[in-house]
C-alpha cells in the first residue's frame, strides 16, 4: 500500500491556505487511498526564536484542528514529531550524508540568513541543518508520496538525493519518495498582498484568514481584499493577482473552475461577497467540530499517544537498519 507522509509546523495559527492547499485533500482523499501519516512537526518550530509555551499551545491546537478537519485516527496516523525519537535519530545520520553546499542552497536558509544579516544578527545553526530533519521525517517511514505546495518541492528533492546517496554508499535502506501536487488553490495568497503566500507566521493578520476566525472576521478580511486596477473580473494570475486569488479561493470552496467563475461576475464587490460567504460555510463544520474536541482534551491526547506508538513502530525498523548500515554498533 502506498505510504504518504505530510505535516504542519506549529509556528502560527493554521490558515485557510493550509486547509484548502493541503488539509482538505488529506481528509477527503489521502487518508482513504493510502497508509497515511500526518505529523505536527514541532521540532521544526525551534529553528527560530520562540516562546516555549506558545509552541506547546499551537502544537495542541494544530492537532485538534487536523482532527476537526476530518482526519480519522482509524484511517490514518496523527502524531507529534517530538514524540517519536526516530526522527532525531535519523536526522543526524542524514546530516552525515548531506553536504554543506546542499544545506546552504536551501531557499529558506538563504532568505532568512540574508534578512538577519542585514540586521546585524545571525541565525540558529538548526535553520541550516533542519532540512536533514525534514528528510528524516519522510525517509523514516518508507514514504512513497509527499503532498506538497510548490514552496516545499526543494525539500522533497533533497530527501530524494539523500535517500539515493545513502542507498548507494551503505546499501539499500530507504524508499526514494516523490512529491505530489494538489490542484487549484494549492497556494492561497495573502489577501492584502496577493503576490505572497498566505503564511501562518506573519506578523500582520489582515490578509490571512485563520481557521478559527469568527464568520464576521472572515467576511471583513475578504471584503477588504486587495484587487487590481480596472473593474472587469478576469482570471489571470500574472496580470491580475488580486482578483485571481479570490477566484481561486472561491473555486476551491465551490468546485467550479476559476475561469468559469470569472464570467459570472460583473464587479469585484459581488465576487468578494460570494467568496466571503463560501469561506464562512467551508469553515463552519471545522469550527464546530473544533469546539467539540476542545471540550474533550483527553480524546486528543489519546489520539496523539496512539499515533506516536504507531509511528514509532513503523519508523524504528528502518531507522535501526540505517544505524547498522552506516556502521554503528547495535546496543547490547
Amino acid at each position: 500500500m502506498t505510504r504518504i507522509f505530510s505535516g504542519v509546523k506549529p509556528t502560527g495559527h493554521l490558515t485557510l491556505g493550509n486547509y484548502l492547499g493541503a488539509i482538505r485533500r488529506w481528509t477527503s482523499v489521502d487518508q482513504h487511498r493510502a497508509d497515511a501519516l500526518f505529523c505536527i512537526v514541532d521540532l521544526h518550530a525551534l529553528t527560530v526564536a520562540h516562546d516555549p509555551a506558545r509552541v506547546r499551545r499551537l502544537t495542541r491546537q494544530a492537532a485538534t484542528l487536523l482532527l476537526a478537519s476530518g482526519l480519522d485516527p482509524e484511517q490514518c496516523t496523527v502524531f507529534v514529531q517530538s514524540h517519536v525519537d526516530e526522527h532525531a535519530r535519523l536526522s543526524y545520520l542524514l546530516e552525515c550524508v548531506a553536504t554543506d553546499g546542499e544545506m546552504r542552497r536551501m531557499i529558506q536558509y538563504k532568505e532568512k540568513s540574508a534578512r538577519e544579516g542585514t540586521r546585524g544578527r545571525s541565525v540558529r545553526l538548526s535553520l541550516l541543518t533542519y532540512p536533514a530533519l525534514m528528510a528524516a521525517d519522510i525517509l523514516a517511514y518508507g514514504t512513497d508520496e509527499v503532498p506538497v505546495g510548490d514552496d516545499q518541492v526543494q525539500h522533497v528533492e533533497l530527501s530524494r538525493d539523500l535517500a539515493v546517496r545513502f542507498n548507494q554508499h551503505y546499501g539499500r535502506t530507504f524508499v526514494v519518495p516523490r512529491a505530489t501536487y494538489p490542484g487549484v488553490a494549492a497556494r492561497v495568497m495573502d489577501l492584502q498582498d496577493p503576490t505572497s503566500k498566505m503564511g501562518k507566521s506573519y506578523e500582520s493578520g489582515a490578509g490571512i484568514v485563520y481557521l478559527l476566525d469568527e464568520p464576521d472576521v472572515v467576511r471583513r478580511k475578504v471584503l477588504r481584499a486587495v484587487t487590481d486596477s480596472g473593474q472587469d473580473v478576469v482570471y489571470d494570475r500574472a496580470a491580475r493577482p488580486g482578483v485571481s486569488n479570490l477566484l481561486e479561493i472561491l473555486s476551491a470552496c465551490s468546485g467550479d473552475a476559476p475561469e468559469a467563475l470569472s464570467s459570472s461576475y460583473r464587479s469585484y464587490g459581488a465576487l468578494k461577497k460570494d467568496t466571503a460567504e463560501a469561506v464562512v460555510e467551508v469553515l463552519r463544520p471545522v469550527q464546530q467540530r473544533h469546539r467539540e474536541l476542545v471540550a474533550d482534551p483527553a480524546y486528543v491526547e489519546r489520539v496523539l499517544r496512539s499515533g506516536a506508538e504507531r509511528a514509532r513502530a513503523a519508523a524504528r525498523p528502518r531507522v535501526d537498519a540505517a544505524h547498522r548500515a552506516i556502521g554503528l554498533l547495535p546496543p547490547g
